[in-house]
């Protein structure tokens, strides 16, 4: 996204509006969740994973992935997850699981 052009103060035109200064704002919390990979919170995380297992939309998933029907599986992941990046992250997750899996 362009950085916003810069108010003039006059009421009308390309630029128009009142100046002010913009502010700071912080990062949100949601953003940094992910980023955490401290060896505690991958433990407990796979700890999760273990006990509770995986959502019947996510079993759909790696059972499209098995039969090679990948863009459907993506499809199916942003039906369920609101974006495609959130089901192309979610896809390559669970597709990892399947390797993962395999080589056991």
């Amino acid at each position: 996204m362009a950085a916003p052009i810069a108010k003039s103060g006059i009421a009308y035109g390309a630029n128009a509006g009142h100046i002010t200064t913009r502010r700071e704002q912080k990062p949100r919390a949601a953003n940094a969740k992910s980023n955490n990979k401290s060896k505690h919170n991958v433990f407990v995380r796979d700890l999760i994973r273990e006990v509770a297992g995986f959502a019947p939309y996510e079993r759909r998933i790696m059972e499209l992935l098995k039969n090679s029907r990948d863009k459907r599986a993506r499809k199916l992941g942003k039906k369920r997850l609101g974006t495609l990046r959130r089901a192309k992250r979610k896809v390559d997750e669970l597709s990892n699981v399947i390797a993962a899996s395999r080589r056991h």
